[in-house]
């Protein structure tokens, strides 16, 4: 029986951009299925009484330095977003509804996303910025933007992140392989020994 690895993320955290990195070789290599699942971060922290990091400056800025060396650890390019925080309700809106739509699409749509917000770091709360973005990308903005305000859309995200929370979730990324829970995307090794 094929192994899943399940990934609960949101664009506006650079360390599920480091595990989104990382997670398809990381599957690819053990014969897993890789299942995406987005979800809003804001959304989980009020409902467990959490926050960012970014909250806190202190580890705001251990946070800043230990993404860039793990980034650095895996290969990949990577900028501090200097208009962090940014909401990411129409993005992961977006992600829900391009993954509603069509697997393809939803896979160039987080492609696109990501490696704006953490490669190239573009404010993608603005609107007209996310637009040329996708459109860079080869991407209908227009449909992406109606899937957004979609309201069976609107609902799977809230049913889906709500959902998280009920499993255990606490923040991003966190990977299910079974029923065994892994938190960030520092603990990809335990991943691997599990599909092992």
């Amino acid at each position: 029986m094929t192994k899943t690895v399940e990934f609960y993320f949101d664009f506006g955290s650079p360390t599920s951009y480091l595990a989104w990195t990382q997670l398809p070789r990381i599957a690819a290599e053990h014969g897993a299925q890789l299942a995406y699942r987005p979800v809003l971060v804001g959304g989980i922290h009020k409902a467990t009484n959490n926050s960012s990091p970014a909250a806190i400056p202190a580890k705001r800025n251990w946070m800043w330095t230990d993404v860039a060396r793990f980034a650095r650890r895996y290969g990949v390019r990577y900028e501090n977003n200097p208009h962090f925080p940014i909401n990411t309700l129409m993005l992961m809106r977006g992600a829900a509804g391009a993954q509603m739509h069509d697997e393809q699409l939803f896979l160039r749509y987080v492609d696109a996303v990501f490696r704006a917000m953490w490669e190239r770091p573009c404010n993608l709360g603005d609107a007209s910025v996310l637009r040329t973005v996708l459109e860079e990308a080869g991407l209908d903005s227009a449909f992406l933007s109606e899937l957004a305000e979609n309201p069976a859309v609107k609902g799977k995200l809230k049913a889906d992140t709500e959902a998280a929370v009920a499993r255990g979730l606490f923040g991003v990324p966190t990977m299910f392989v079974g029923d065994e829970m892994f938190f960030g995307q520092d603990r990809l090794d335990f991943i691997e020994e599990a599909l092992r």
